[in-house]
């Protein structure tokens, strides 16, 4: 009797932006071996360590199968589909029906690599009239948003495989990537002698460590650094005044601003050695390009949006933009077309009057819209592959506010933290067993999208998200076989009926726009390859993209079909297991990518002008004398990834999640390796284990995130291990524009254990 041999399936990674291509192979329903895809179109085989226990996250022990209804006492019972869906949606529409649909909170989106879902959670939005919404981005990227929305109104990135200086802020891609195949290109950086890296970082971290120049700042001190670079790019004449004057408006303000920063001041604030600061200055400042990749270390940290605004003047001021190795902006399959420069509505929202940028409601605003007895409170939430109660700032406000929610439904495929306290839990398929997407395509000049394939069957009780959606968009009423029927029938008659039939629709009944995504789901999904009907909500978007971008669709490799260049596109990244090139453009077409109409950059933005004047007032640290340490609360290292992996399990090195103190620290506490010490902040406590560490510099200390869940053990005994950063962070620390939380920047005090 012979053995077949098991298969490879191609699939990719879901624990970072960059969500590499990846070859899982089957033994039942374990993923017995996992490899990186070398086909892939972007990663090309690449992978880090984190993707190859993935095992971890699929087959974890607390999938939930069945509906999970929460009694009077708290605890949770099972419940059938029929019994859920009906009770979900008659507690919603109550909420709508008497509070309105502004009452509605809807949080997730669709988690890490989990976005496709997040866009038929769009449709159940648009049924019920939410308004606010939130997810992870709201914890970091708003401030940047807020100033590429001002200056270009696009999202650049660097090219790294070409850049002649890479800068890495507040960023460590060694260990937490976020480009593709990022250890290759910092290895290939760091071994060019024509190169340079620059990293900017309170530790010394592993990308540091292969860095030409490490300008190693005081915690929380960034913008001082940031400001004195440019100050010296404009001091010593290096910036290009060429590209400003044929690119770049109203440049005088900003340049009279930098004229007042007090170089030699700013270096001692952040730190760092003045001849240091000018070394960096002068190295960017002879190079053809220069790119910058910032991430959470500053974008969780004071100052944030203003460090956003200095490190784009950087590059601005050197001209390193539309070219090879510089910043270019990329093109996204939801395009929005151009308007005028300066025109913008901003939104804030209806409790706190905080600003909504990007649609995004400051997470750390979320709590008190809730908690107060204002008309307008949000009092429903609908939380989707997420878990706010473990992953934003102030755990136990977050927890009050559930409690004083009158209805809450998360969707998920574990029974979290947040799903404990919610009212419903309803079980969707893991990122594994239905076909999914994500929208980080960030790159330039060929940008890729990837479909993942399922490579398993759902779980018998389990359903996917578009189905779950589509079934409490029908029981509201927004959608029902009258409308479905006869697109059933045009798709069945081909695509181009099939989009004749979907206009008519539309035209005929506006409505069904809102929900277009759940009826594109019932009749064009079942047309669709096996398996892939929940892909048919990114038939609209191709077409978006297709006639937004037509000759960059085209040069990447997509040809027109009977049914047009959208179609064709679509039809490409359902057949691709690799990865399609959806866009490939020119570097000189980077100024058409540019969101304002005169395609110039826009480079004043009055109230960071304000802020970087007021820097000299400012201080430098927000230590005091009972909380002398700053925390980061929420470090990437080699065994943290987010909370997507539940199961302490897969983590071979540092299981409890050590606390990082430098060997100077540890001298002064008479704590040594391994040892357990008190860790104290203004919103709580913990006892975490000693992890003594040279790259850390004295009175900053580091807690790893994706640590302090509960796990069941093989007797379902719930154990946590590590300690939950948020139970230590406090709502109150926050960027002042964007209202990203302080993550990075936690004033702490450690105290020695008898």
């Amino acid at each position: 009797m012979t053995t077949e041999p098991l298969m490879f399936h191609k699939t990719a990674c879901i624990l970072c932006e960059s969500n590499c291509g990846i070859e899982v192979r089957l033994d039942g329903r374990t993923f017995e071996r996992i490899r990186g895809n070398k086909d892939h179109v972007g990663s090309k085989g690449y992978t880090c360590e984190k993707a190859l226990r993935l095992d971890y996250y699929q087959n974890t022990r607390d999938r939930l199968t069945l509906p999970m209804r929460r009694r009077a006492d708290g605890t949770h019972e099972q419940v059938s589909w029929e019994t859920a869906i009906a009770e979900v949606a008659e507690r919603l529409a109550a909420v709508r029906n008497t509070q309105g649909g502004a009452s509605i909170f809807r949080y997730g989106t669709g988690g890490q690599g989990n976005h496709l879902g997040g866009v038929y959670g769009d449709a159940l939005s648009n049924a019920l009239g939410v308004r606010y919404r939130s997810n992870a981005l709201a914890q970091e990227k708003t401030g940047q948003a807020y100033v590429e929305g001002r200056l270009y109104r696009a999202h650049t990135r660097g090219d790294w495989g070409q850049t002649e200086v890479a800068v890495f802020l507040g960023k460590n891609p060694w260990m937490s990537h976020g480009l593709p195949e990022a250890r290759r290109v910092l290895k290939e950086i760091a071994g060019d002698p024509e190169r340079s890296m620059v990293v900017i970082d309170p530790r010394r971290t592993k990308t540091a460590e292969l860095a030409d120049y490490f300008l190693q700042v005081k915690p929380g001190t960034d913008a001082y650094c940031l400001a004195a670079i440019v100050a010296v790019l404009v001091r010593d004449e290096l910036v290009d005044g060429t590209f400003l004057d044929t690119h770049v408006v109203d440049v005088e303000p900003v340049l009279d601003a930098i004229g007042r920063v007090p170089i030699s001041e700013f270096a001692q604030r952040c730190g760092v050695a003045l001849p240091d600061i000018e070394a960096v200055a002068h190295r960017i400042g002879r190079s053809q390009s220069v790119a910058i990749f910032e991430d959470i270390g500053v974008e969780q940290a004071p100052h944030s949006t203003l460090v956003s605004y200095l490190q784009r003047l950087i590059w601005i001021l050197r001209g390193s933009f539309a070219k090879p190795g510089g910043m270019n902006p990329v093109t996204s399959l939801f395009p929005t077309g151009k308007r005028p420069a300066g025109e913008r509505r901003a939104s804030y929202t209806p409790v706190t009057g905080a600003e909504i940028i990007t649609g995004l409601i400051p997470c750390n605003s979320i709590a008190d819209e809730v908690l107060t007895d204002h008309p307008d409170r949000l009092r429903a939430m609908i939380i989707e592959s997420s878990n706010p109660v473990h992953s934003l700032a102030g755990s136990a406000r977050f927890r009050e506010a559930m409690a004083a929610l009158e209805f809450s439904v998360v969707f998920d495929v574990v029974m979290t933290e947040t799903g404990r306290l919610a009212d419903y839990v309803l079980p969707s398929s893991s990122q594994f067993e239905k076909p999914e997407a994500v929208f980080f395509n960030f790159e330039f000049p060929n940008n890729v999208f990837s479909l993942r394939k399922p490579v398993l069957e759902p779980l018998p009780g389990v359903i996917a998200e578009p189905e779950i959606h589509a079934r409490l968009i029908e029981a509201l009423g927004a959608l029902d076989d009258t409308d479905i029927a006869p697109l059933r029938l045009a798709a069945d008659a081909g695509r181009a009926a099939f989009a004749a039939a979907f206009a008519a629709a539309i035209g005929n009944k506006p409505a069904l726009a809102k929900v277009g995504a759940a009826l594109l789901y019932r009749t064009l999904g079942p047309t669709l390859p096996d398996g892939l009907a929940g892909a048919a909500a990114l038939w609209f978007p191709m077409q978006l993209c297709a006639a937004a971008y037509p000759e960059a669709v085209e040069r990447g490799g997509i040809q027109p079909g009977p049914t047009g260049l959208g179609d064709a596109l679509f039809d490409a990244v359902l057949a691709s297991d690799d990865g399609v090139v959806f866009t490939s453009h020119r570097y000189e077409d980077a100024w058409d990518l540019i969101g304002f109409e005169d395609g110039k950059i826009h480079v004043t933005i009055a109230v960071l002008i304000d802020e970087l004047d007021a820097l000299r007032n400012a201080p430098t640290s927000y230590t005091t004398e009972d909380f002398p340490y700053v925390l980061s609360a929420g470090e990437r290292r080699s065994f943290s990834a987010n909370t997507i992996i539940r199961n302490p399990n897969w983590r071979k090195k540092d299981v409890d999640g050590a606390l990082a103190i430098g060997p100077h620290d540890a001298m002064a506490l008479g704590v040594e390796d391994g040892d357990r010490i008190r860790l104290t902040t203004a919103a709580g406590a913990a006892e975490p284990i000693i992890m003594i560490d040279e790259a850390m510099q004295a009175g900053h200390i580091s807690l790893p995130n994706g640590y302090g869940l509960s796990y069941p053990d093989e007797h379902g005994e719930h154990h946590t291990v590590g300690v939950a950063p948020n139970e230590l962070t406090s709502l109150d620390w926050k960027d002042t524009i964007a209202g990203t939380p302080w993550h990075k920047h936690v004033p702490a005090r450690l105290e020695r254990l008898a």
